[in-house]
């Protein structure tokens, strides 16, 4: 169990968890190990079940049955049984094999039974455990052929009411809900296996319909009843591949339930019933899904549904006329028609629809991004580097954010005129603030366009006319430092007043680099005697902040 380690346990769990963990290893009991599991009783206010397993994003996963854990935590129980399976490192191969060696013999004794002696063991197990007593009358029921008593206990075990607290299942107890509803499952299968298949179709159905009544009261964080509704979904797929049904009925039937539950937890895909439906269920089923997105071709399902079966026939024509028939109003549609087509080798077409967005598009500044970006590499692969250009200057104009700019800068390196694309571009920027329209959170567009054209003075000096924000003003001191130390300290004195009247070891860490850039100013001033006043008088009035203190002495300050 290579995923088993300390460190692992302590990330799961988090510092807290994992502290607690080490107080309840003498409360580990019924350890068992098999091949990639480890199973244990943990005893804390009541008696936990608990799991680890090799699997997860760390190759470590684990379930208990405590509050905490029900809600999807990695528990001090889960951590206990972690530790303890580590300090028993050597001893796992023995115990993995006892455990081995206890099935087989606990099948060779099932194995030796009489039928009555089995018969009589089981009923006596049917007494006292009634959740199998439950299970067994629905196989009976299946094989019996009642289908009226099948239907009434699926309609029972997909019931809400025995976990549900006020109309709606937590997630604490989702979790046997769903193990319930899997019972729905074997049932259906149980059918189809006796021969009744036809009448699993139906049970099958009835099932998926119940259970997505009930799919918004249930919190399925886990995703547990999702995997309920596919078990669901291919019980019916296999109960229709073996009772082999009208296939014009079934195709209405599962256009129907893709329209009415396309994103839900038992959605069926229609695709999957080719083999079954044939030629002439096909037919009838893109008949069906034609007429339903003809009726409503802005509907999320008609237009799923249309588009997978047009892309499954390799019609593209039709999967462009899904699409065109609800362009959104910033190009995002136009960009994957575009694409559709340019898969298809439409190079031209591809080209004429990717400009359309642009031209149909009510505010460039509106735009999808990658539809601009899109039509640049259009552009750029045919040598057309001023339509490149001239549409990053438009789309500039229009968003005026630094990455328009650096889109824009970019493109003019390539066509070799920045020279006169930048100052038009600068003009622009100062517009906005003389107008007092910023484009961008976080400061001034204008200093970080300067900044990152590496032009400090024209960002300092547009930083003063203009304004900018502390971030863009430590930029600037840090660049300009060596040549303009004493705007630089004023800056960083600035910065750094906040910062001396707050706690915390991220202030203290910000306030640290602060004074040694307030240092180095001095420095270069040649005014060492004021820092060495200013540092003495910040002591004197924060000597009680003693991990600031050590911070200073640190870096001998």
């Amino acid at each position: 169990m290579d995923g088993l380690t300390e460190a692992n346990l302590k990330a799961l769990a988090g510092s807290r968890s994992f502290e607690r963990g080490l107080g309840y290893l003498d409360a580990v009991t019924r350890l068992e190990v098999g091949d990639g599991w480890v199973t244990a009783t943990v005893h804390g206010t009541q008696r936990y079940e608990v799991e680890l397993s090799l699997e997860g994003p760390r190759g470590l996963a684990g379930d208990c049955d405590c509050p905490y854990g029900l809600e999807g935590n990695f528990c001090k129980h889960l951590v206990a049984l972690g530790l303890t399976v580590l300090a028993q490192r050597d001893s796992l191969p023995r115990q993995r094999k006892a455990a081995r060696s206890r099935v087989q013999d606990l099948d060779a004794w099932l194995t030796a039974l009489t039928k009555d002696e089995l018969v009589t063991l089981l009923r006596e197990q049917i007494g006292q455990d009634r959740q199998l007593r439950r299970r067994l009358e629905l196989r009976a029921a299946s094989a019996k052929g009642d289908l009226a008593g099948v239907r009434t206990r699926i309609r029972e075990l997909l019931d809400i009411g025995t976990f549900a607290r006020h109309g709606y299942v937590e997630y604490a107890d989702a979790r046997a809900y769903a193990d319930q509803a899997t019972q729905a499952v074997s049932a259906i299968e149980a059918l189809t296996g006796s021969g009744q298949a036809d009448a699993a179709i139906t049970v099958a159905e009835e099932a998926m319909r119940l259970l997505a009544e009930v799919e918004e009261s249930v919190d399925d964080s886990d995703g547990r009843l999702g995997q309920v509704g596919a078990a669901l979904a291919e019980a019916h797929l296999g109960a229709c591949r073996v009772a082999r049904p009208d296939p014009e009925n079934l195709a209405h039937r599962l256009v129907e339930h893709a329209l009415a539950d396309s994103e839900g937890v038992t959605d069926i895909d229609p695709l999957d019933y080719e083999d079954v439906l044939g030629e002439r269920g096909m037919a009838a089923l893109r008949k069906r899904a034609i007429e339903a997105w003809r009726r409503r071709r802005t509907g999320w399902a008609e237009k799923d549904l249309m588009e997978r079966l047009a892309r499954a026939g390799g019609d593209v024509d039709s999967v462009i006329a899904v699409h065109a028939a609800d362009l959104a109003p910033n190009g995002h549609t136009h960009l994957v028609i575009a694409r559709e087509l340019e898969a298809a080798g439409r190079h031209d077409e591809a080209l004429d629809w990717a400009e359309r967005g642009l031209r149909e598009a009510p505010d460039l500044a509106e735009v999808d991004t990658a539809l601009v970006d899109h039509l640049c590499g259009r552009y750029a692969q045919v040598a057309r580097l001023q339509d490149v250009v001239d549409l990053r200057r438009e789309h500039f104009a229009a968003r005026r954010s630094l990455l328009a700019y650096r889109q824009l800068r970019a493109a003019a390196r390539d066509a070799d005129c920045w020279q006169e694309e930048r100052p038009p571009a600068l003009a622009l920027l100062r517009t906005e603030v003389v107008e007092g329209k910023p484009h961008q959170r976080g400061g001034s567009v204008l200093v970080d366009a300067l900044l990152d054209d590496e032009d400090t003075e024209a960002a300092w000096e547009a930083a003063a006319d203009s304004g900018a924000d502390d971030r863009q003003w430590l930029i600037l001191a840090d660049r300009a430092r060596a040549v303009r130390p004493a705007d630089a300290l004023g800056v960083y004195q600035h910065l750094a007043e906040p910062l001396i009247e707050q706690t915390g070891n991220h202030v203290y860490e910000q306030l640290v680099n602060l004074l040694l850039s307030i240092r180095d100013c001095h420095r270069l001033l040649g005014t060492q005697d004021e820092f060495t006043a200013y540092i003495t008088a910040l002591r004197g009035a924060h000597k009680r902040k003693r991990n600031l203190m050590r911070r200073m002495d640190e870096h001998g300050l």
